[in-house]
């Protein structure tokens, strides 16, 4: 797969109509806050999408079509952690759709390596971190359970793919073996949806991977 600075035209699409899971549609709004020229994609893609839809034959509803939709809303539970807290939990500093997200410690997850939760945007096994990387430092090497989505906030990586910089976004997947390397001269902090975890390939991932979680 090769590296995109930009969402893919289905996630820009999936975001502009709501459909996209929480922690996707927060590190999708990232990067949107930090190079909103993308966003102009998205509303192209939006303006195809909705001309097919006028093109196509309307279907009928069955009668009772409206009562089954206000049965479906009320039975639906709000589910706790998905809203926004109290800006005095919160980065100020971070682009704006983080700020209002209660932030967990700063944990290690490796030499140079940390990584803190954004708490609230969840979607089953999918979630949002913060990753920072000191100057020089490079990421463990690996692969993934699920799509992880990356956001550079500050600072640069590098991979097998190029440079990324602030606002440029990274989509991996399982088939995608990398080893992210910081070569800006301050710390590098990205914003991911992880789906799942990373996987370490090798006999000595295996033994660090209970150390090595985001």
């Amino acid at each position: 797969m090769s590296a995109r600075r930009h969402p893919s035209e289905e996630r820009l699409l999936a975001f502009e109509a709501g459909t996209l899971s929480a922690p996707e549609a927060v590190v999708v709004a990232t990067h949107l806050a930090l190079q909103p020229q993308t966003r102009a994609w998205a509303h192209l893609a939006q303006a195809v999408g909705g001309v097919v839809l006028e093109g196509l034959e309307p279907s009928a509803l069955e009668d009772d079509a409206f009562e089954t939709v206000l049965r479906r809303l009320d039975s639906v539970e709000p589910e706790d952690g998905h809203a926004p807290v109290s800006p005095r939990t919160s980065d100020q500093s971070l682009p704006a759709p983080l700020r209002d997200f209660e932030l967990g410690p700063w944990r290690w997850a490796g030499p140079g390596v940390h990584v803190r939760n954004v708490l609230g945007p969840r979607d089953g096994d999918c979630r949002v971190i913060l990753l920072r990387i000191a100057p020089g430092q490079s990421a463990p090497r690996h692969t993934h359970t699920g799509v992880e989505l990356t956001c550079v906030i500050e600072g640069a990586y590098a991979t097998e793919d190029g440079v990324f910089e602030p606002g440029d976004f990274e989509e991996a997947d399982p088939k995608v073996l990398h080893q992210p390397r910081v070569v800006s001269d301050i710390p590098c902090l990205c914003v991911a949806a992880l789906d799942g975890q990373i996987v370490l390939p090798g006999r000595l991932g295996k033994l660090l991977a209970p150390f090595v979680r985001l």
